[in-house]
């Protein structure tokens, strides 16, 4: 989900909603496991996208408000009897005055990284979990990934990617401060753990997970570019070097987000 004034970095063309859908469904189970809901919960899901981890949470017997900003994500979502999907901003939830305070858990995946002031969407969270209720932030550190081997040119192709990111006013780096905003919106951080989604040759998921990589780096050709990051020669030829490396038969990606609970 989007602020009005941000820049959401990643493409918005089927083929590349294909690929975002795809990494949530390997990434629900784990995020789901970590939450160890025990149903019943009232959550509040803020950027659901098309809500496939949202419908996860109420299958479990959880009921949920999903709020995201994009109309053609929403009427993508397929609809649940527990969930109700709302049309909104990550910078003025779309709440009614009575249920402020109320949520059990109020929960954002790869939303703080493209917002342009996480800490206001943070403290909108808080405001929203009733007393004793939980935060649960997920998101990206885009420094942590390791490649091996590691292909010719990826060092200098992600260097450009993150600096492209920042420049649009988002942060690659935002996972190691989600504990900071936790305490900075009011909240009592409780824990902190990875979900991992890298992989390596042999695991019949390493596709899904190499080609998730490169069509993030790829959405970003023509703005990394642009900004005079990279070359389009340079970002070419790494990117046909990262493809080829992709095949090899001990290729390895090491990756996690980062996750962090806080009690209101």
């Amino acid at each position: 989900m989007a602020a009005d004034n941000q820049t959401y970095i990643h493409g918005t063309e089927p083929e590349e909603q294909a690929r975002l859908s795809l990494l949530n469904e390997i990434l629900n189970t784990r995020c789901l496991r970590e939450l160890a809901l025990q149903g019943g919960e009232r959550i509040l899901d803020v950027g659901s996208g098309l809500g496939q981890f949202t419908r996860a949470m109420a299958e479990t017997g959880a009921s949920a408000v999903a709020i995201e900003r994009s109309p053609a994500q929403l009427a993508r979502a397929v609809p649940h009897p527990r969930i109700d999907f709302r049309q909104g901003d990550a910078n003025q939830f779309p709440l009614r005055d009575e249920e402020w305070g109320t949520f059990d858990l109020v929960h954002a995946r790869f939303v703080l990284e493209h917002v342009h002031d996480p800490l206001a969407v943070v403290r909108q969270m808080a405001r929203a979990a009733r007393p004793g209720g939980r935060l649960v932030l997920a998101d990206d550190d885009h420094d942590i990934l390791r490649l091996h081997p590691e292909p010719p040119g990826f060092a200098p192709l992600w260097i450009a990617y993150m600096r492209c990111f920042d420049r649009l006013g988002c942060d690659p780096w935002i996972g190691r401060r989600l504990v900071t905003l936790l305490h900075q919106a009011g909240a009592k951080p409780s824990r902190t753990t990875w979900i991992q989604f890298g992989s390596c040759a042999g695991d019949r998921a390493f596709p899904a997970y190499a080609g998730n990589m490169i069509g993030v780096i790829v959405g970003a050709r023509e703005e990394t570019i642009r900004q005079g990051l990279i070359t389009g020669q340079a970002f070419d030829l790494a990117v046909a070097e990262l493809r080829s490396w992709a095949l090899l038969p001990d290729a390895a990606l090491w990756y996690g987000m980062s996750w962090a609970e806080g009690v209101v």
